[in-house]
Parts: C-alpha cells; structure tokens; sequence
C-alpha cells in the first residue's frame, strides 16, 4: 500500500496510518522491525525512472523519519541502529533517479523532499554528533549538485534548506564547516555551462536551495547559534552569483 500509484491509498491511508501510529507510540515495540522495513523499501526498484516503484521508495523515506523522530523522544534504539537507518538513507538519497515532484493521476513521488524531510529527522537524532552531521551536509549537497538533478519545481529547494536548518539548530557544526559548505553550493550555482546549455539547468539547484537557506535564516522563529555569521556567508554568496541583481 505505502508504493501504490493510487494517492488516496498510499497517501491517504498507508502513510497517515503508519506516521500516525508511530508518532503515537503503537508501534515502540516493532520499531525497530519498521524501520529495517522502511530501509528495506529504499531499494524497491532503485535505478529506474519514471516508474512507480518511486512512489515505494520515496514513502518508505517519510515513514523512516517518523520511525527516526519517534526514537528520539522515546530513546529505545541503539546509536548504530539510527546511524545504519542513517547510511542506508543517505545511500538512497544521492543515487535516487527518479526525481518527478507532481505526477498527474497519481499526485506526489517528491524523492528530494521526502528525503529532505528524513534527513532532517536525522539530524535531529541525539545518536548523531559534529562528523555524522557534516556527511549529511556533503550528502545533501551531493545530492542538489549532482549532474544527474533535474530542475527542483515542486518546492524541494525550501524542504532541502529546511533539513538544513535541522542540522545547524543542533549547534554543533562549527562555522569553519559551515562556510566551505556553502562556498560548495556557491561554485555549483556560478558554473559555466557548455555553449548551447541552459545554464539554469546546470546552477538552478543550487542557486535555490542557498536562496531558501537565507530565507531560512532570515525568518525562521527557530535559530542556531552560528545565524548572524552564516547569513553573511549565504549573502556574500547570493551576491556574488547574482552581481547584477544585488551588488548595485
């Protein structure tokens, strides 16, 4: 049920019963058999595109992160237990091909936001310190500036920045990570295209995704401590990609 191509049974009854569950507590005894499932999904198919095998993997993504953020208040699972979930979503996340937001007649696949959305119940893991947190960062850029990425127009940029934000509010990734992070996404935002490309095709990702952490930090009610000195960062980078628009 969770992979059907039908959104009233995947969407409407698999999933909301699932996160629903585990967000109550039905399933603290089974957890750990739900998230081996759920890890299990992420390779359904994994490889193709424009099938409906996405809609197994990118589901099994969200329900993974309520399994993760259930842990997280109720503490039941070992550290290696949330770091194996970690790995083998992260593995997910950067190898996904099938990246469609919207499909008509069968409503949201989103496999960058929902694995945003997981990433960012992740982050928020207690079981995961300053060198898991950085991979998610390299993950998540990995993923914006890989080759492969088409154009992010269902709203995955804000989702992406928001798991973003999930990783800087722990407090514990120093600036000194932080602003080559960001300096990654600004060299991914200014490259040049081949003659004839549309370079949007190349620089769009990444020119949202650090757009929408600035918005993030900018309005977000939730800050880290590190916000004044990487919102700088994140405007000298906007700056610089667009010095037309905002150096005048």
């Amino acid at each position: 049920m969770l992979g059907d191509p039908d959104p009233e049974v995947r969407d409407t009854l698999a999933y909301a019963f699932l996160a629903t569950w585990t967000e109550h507590g039905v399933y603290d005894d089974l957890l750990t058999g739900l998230g081996d499932g759920m890890c299990a999904g992420l390779t359904v198919g994994l490889g193709e595109t424009d099938t409906d095998s996405v809609f197994r993997r990118s589901f099994s993504a969200l329900v993974l992160a309520e399994c993760i953020d259930r842990d997280t208040v109720v503490r039941r699972q070992p550290a290696d237990r949330i770091l194996g979930w970690g790995d083998r979503l992260a593995g997910w996340y950067v190898r996904e091909q099938d990246l469609r937001g919207f499909v008509p007649g069968k409503g949201w696949a989103h496999a960058a936001a929902h694995g945003a959305d997981a990433l960012g119940a992740l982050a928020r893991s207690p079981h995961l310190d300053v060198p898991e947190l950085t991979v998610l960062l390299d993950v998540i850029a990995d993923r914006v500036l890989a080759p492969g990425t088409p154009l992010l127009v269902h709203g995955e940029p804000d989702r992406i920045a928001h798991a973003v934000l999930e990783i800087l509010l722990r407090d514990r990734v120093p600036l000194s990570i932080l602003e080559p992070w960001v300096a990654r996404l600004e060299m991914g935002a200014r490259v040049k295209p081949s003659r004839g490309e549309d370079p949007y095709l190349r620089t769009g990702n990444a020119q949202a995704v650090l757009r929408a952490l600035y918005l993030q930090l900018a309005v977000s009610p939730r800050q880290p401590e590190v916000r004044s000195d990487l919102l700088l960062c994140v405007v000298a980078s906007l700056r610089r990609i667009h010095p037309a628009l905002l150096t005048r």
